[in-house]
């Protein structure tokens, strides 16, 4: 059983929109700060819309911020991307982390490379075309 899936991902037209989906299983989302995060080729991952169901903080990063939204319902996460642009051409991937650490979701994302997540997806293209 993988614990995370994520789906959604696909071809689009610059301006147009996507929703990725991640499904948990094993385990109760609510539990854990969920991440998305993308790595486009020759680049190291980032961390892209982070969120936690405790307190309903959101985190974007500045190069999604008014375009993307990340949401959950039960023990799925979503990302909604509009506005798709070329530069958004990437696998996705969403992370879970345990919320009782208290990490704040700010760090989940900025803080990629230095925290060991306790849950990866397998992640799911997204290109855009110009």
């Amino acid at each position: 059983q993988v614990p995370l899936v994520e789906s959604g991902g696909g071809l689009v037209q610059s301006g147009g929109s996507l929703r990725l989906s991640c499904v948990a299983s094993g385990f109760t989302l609510d539990d854990y700060l969920i991440g998305w995060f993308r790595q486009a080729p020759g680049k190291e991952r980032e961390g892209v819309s982070c969120g936690s169901s405790s307190d309903g903080s959101t985190y974007y990063a500045d190069s999604v911020k008014g375009r993307f939204t990340i949401s959950r319902d039960k023990n799925t996460a979503y990302l909604q991307m509009s506005s798709l642009k070329p530069e958004d051409t990437a696998v996705y991937y969403c992370g879970a982390f345990a919320a009782s650490t208290g990490l704040a979701v700010q760090a989940l994302c900025t803080m990629t490379s230095m925290i060991t997540y306790d849950y990866w997806g397998q992640g799911t293209q997204v290109t855009v075309s110009s």
